[in-house]
């Protein structure tokens, strides 16, 4: 350390270099995690927008696809339509698919089962 440095101390107090890196290490630490749960917190809503399946998926999807496609009215009456169908398909084929994998389980596993899409969901 250069004696310019140390000629900053107030006389009569003795200066850690070890308590000063130490505290430095950890303010610079805290001040990263702070902004880390702040980035965090901000960019949460974009990471976990609604699944596509549900009702405000499906609203967002379709106004997504309205604006960047630029869709007119009767295309966008059309798409609807369209996208109405598919989900509908979708959870047919979800619902008739989670009733044959449920026929070939054991009770315990079926809890099992249910409790994995359970966890699935809320990711």
């Amino acid at each position: 350390m250069s004696s310019a440095a140390v000629g900053r101390v107030a006389p009569g107090h003795p200066f850690f270099p070890r308590l000063a890196s130490a505290l430095t290490i950890l303010l610079v630490f805290l001040c990263g995690a702070a902004l880390g749960a702040v980035v965090m917190n901000l960019g949460h809503a974009r990471l976990h927008q609604p699944t596509f399946d549900t009702a405000a998926g499906k609203a967002l999807y379709f106004e997504r696809l309205q604006k960047e496609l630029d869709l007119t009215p009767a295309q966008s009456e059309q798409m609807q339509s369209i996208l109405n169908d598919f989900w509908q398909y979708y959870r047919t084929v979800l619902s008739d698919s989670r009733a044959r994998v449920e026929q070939i389980l054991t009770p315990e596993q079926r809890v099992k089962f249910e409790h994995i899409l359970q966890e699935a969901q809320r990711q």
